[in-house]
């Protein structure tokens, strides 16, 4: 039981992360280099301040700070991937299915505390203590829902930036032109500011073409992924509950390590749906 705790344990760099920036940075850089520019052209800490600081503040007016805080958190997750596997929730639950065939249910008591999942020890608890299964599945679907929206508000937040930060880059060029204009009388000066200026629109572009929409699909795989392992162990507790033979419930749950092209989004299935009577459940 504490091995197949132990696979999915873990936190792991993602080389796609680091590869496609590293990727997508290098080729920018390298492009500019090629056509005969020189890096320091584009290090302009003032254009930096303007973009990144106008584009931070639109996104806190837009959006709410507890789901802004819950954003910045998700960063991590961007570079270091901790989702637990499906085979290694599958083996855990079967280890838990096995010993409840023998022993029963009640004899899960311990285990169930000792588990690292919240989710999946929420609703082995539940299980343990008797709970009827309609209302377990009704409240850990709604878990899941709720898990859902709140991911997807936080992936919302990188793709507002991703919209703010081009326009505030425009803001930031067209405040350089302004000081272009005041050296109208000296030509070499005039050149070099228009080439200042247009350095924010390259920053609020590049930012939000090469990280900020990105990472707004990097969560929404992660949750994807996630949601997948969250269903999964519901449907694993609601087989040790209704005594389902190990073997049986195990053909049963790799089907959701199978993730294909053609499988709908965990919660937008049968857990959004029936979000609204968990919800009306709860409150009656």
């Amino acid at each position: 039981m504490a091995e197949a705790k132990a696979k999915g344990a873990g936190r792991k760099p993602d080389l796609a992360t680091f590869a496609g920036l590293l990727i997508a940075v290098g080729g920018i850089v390298g492009g500019l280099i090629l056509e005969g520019g020189e890096l320091k052209d584009i290090l302009q800490y003032t254009a930096a301040v303007i973009v990144f600081g106008g584009t931070i503040g639109a996104v806190l007016v837009a959006t709410p700070l507890p789901v802004v805080i819950g954003a910045v958190r998700q960063l991590m997750g961007l570079f270091f991937d901790k989702t637990i596997t499906p085979a290694s929730t599958i083996d855990e639950i079967i280890t838990y299915a096995t010993k409840a065939r023998k022993n029963g249910i009640v004899s899960l008591e311990q285990d169930a505390e000792q588990i690292e999942d919240p989710f999946l020890r929420k609703a082995l608890n539940l299980a343990v203590d008797g709970t009827d299964l309609q209302e377990i599945r009704k409240m850990m679907e709604l878990e899941i829902a709720m898990e859902e929206q709140q991911v997807e508000a936080q992936a919302k937040v990188f793709e507002a930036a991703g919209g703010f930060a081009p326009t505030i880059g425009i803001i930031g060029a067209v405040l350089g032109l302004i000081q272009v204009m005041k050296n109208l009388a000296n030509i070499d000066e005039v050149g070099h500011g228009i080439a200042v200026a247009f350095v924010a629109t390259v920053y609020g572009v590049g930012s939000a073409n090469v990280f900020f929409l990105p990472a707004a699909s990097k969560i929404r795989a992660r949750a994807h992924k996630m949601l997948l392992i969250r269903e999964l162990a519901l449907e694993g507790v609601v087989g040790i509950v209704e005594g389902l033979n190990p073997k049986l419930l195990r053909i049963k749950l790799e089907a959701y390590a199978k993730e294909g092209p053609q499988r709908a989004p965990a919660g937008k299935g049968r857990a959004a749906a029936k979000a609204p009577e968990a919800v009306a459940a709860a409150e009656g």
